[in-house]
């Protein structure tokens, strides 16, 4: 059996009366975060973990935001389409430790759900998606609250 590790990152600005999607779900805030799809960056930085992993590429390769199909589209449909990607290479999915980086709204207690949420759609266990949030402490661009960043980690295992 082979293994393989990827890592993914992304980042999206945030602005007043814009819908908030995250881990594929959504919030409700003030601000939500300015993409070309539904600017999920926890569900982007996952697909780019995967996709590295498997040395497929990028999000932006395959989902290009030049491209009107997918303007607006649900990110868990982009996750979908990354899983089968990684299906069609003989890969299956061991685990996801990511980290979601906003000074606000607090999000800890929204993290079982979106586990639950990444979980149906990967069709892994529960147990097997780490999600933790963290401030800034006021520093950069999220703790300014101007944007919001997401970093995941994966290992993929031949299946």
């Amino acid at each position: 059996m082979k293994i393989k590790v990827g890592f993914g990152f992304d980042v999206h600005q945030l602005k007043e009366d814009c819908p908030f999607w995250l881990g594929g779900i959504e919030i409700s805030h003030y601000k939500g975060a300015v993409g070309h799809s539904d600017a999920d960056v926890l569900i982007h930085a996952i697909c780019d973990a995967l996709l590295g992993a498997a040395n497929l590429r990028d999000i932006g390769f395959h989902f290009s935001d030049k491209s009107s199909e997918f303007k607006g589209i649900d990110s868990k449909i982009l996750l979908k389409r990354t899983i089968w990607l990684l299906n069609e290479k003989g890969y299956s999915i061991s685990n996801i430790d990511s980290t979601i980086c906003l000074q606000q709204p607090r999000i800890s207690s929204l993290i079982p759900q979106m586990q639950q949420v990444l979980a149906e759609v990967i069709g892994i266990d529960v147990n097997d998606i780490s999600i933790k949030a963290t401030t800034t402490e006021k520093l950069g661009f999220e703790g300014r609250e101007e944007g919001i960043s997401a970093y995941a980690v994966v290992l993929i295992q031949n299946v």
